[in-house]
């Protein structure tokens, strides 16, 4: 009887998710934060390349008062990291960002996908927001200044 309804209530919870998808970024609010706070030294964050050198997207936030910028760093096929804000110029006020699928980076709001070598080069739509960013010694450097600009997105 017990094996019944745990059927049951596997067939629900999955039937619920095909009709009531559900954003990656909700369930990762269950299971905590995807973005790692970072802390600046000397008006700037630095970023080990060692830890970002996977072709994996790498999300972190900047959070002051009450604010937190949002923004993912990732190695592209063609060997560059780049770095863009976790929105765009037109499904910011969705707060939903981006996902990451091989090369591809989501929109997690509209679907449209975006080619990981084509961030930081085209910008407006919905191509994620450009993050000016450096490369100085080891480590992937992004000032605060420049994460600052970022704040009307959140």
């Amino acid at each position: 009887m017990q094996n019944k309804y745990i059927i049951i209530l596997l067939f629900t919870a999955l039937s619920q998710s095909l009709f009531f998808p559900v954003s990656s970024h909700a369930l990762f609010s269950i299971f905590g934060s995807r973005y790692q706070s970072v802390k600046p030294v000397n008006g700037e964050v630095a970023i080990p390349l060692k830890e970002i050198n996977d072709g994996k997207a790498h999300y972190y936030s900047l959070n002051e008062h009450d604010s937190s910028i949002r923004f993912f760093v990732v190695k592209s096929k063609d060997n560059i990291f780049r770095a863009a804000f976790d929105a765009c110029d037109v499904c910011f006020p969705e707060k939903k960002g981006y996902s990451q699928a091989g090369d591809y980076m989501i929109c997690t709001n509209c679907g449209q996908k975006f080619h990981s070598t084509r961030i930081n080069v085209l910008k407006g739509g919905c191509n994620p927001a450009p993050l000016m960013r450096k490369i100085v010694g080891n480590n992937l450097v992004i000032t605060v200044s420049a994460i600052r600009s970022g704040i009307l997105y959140f």
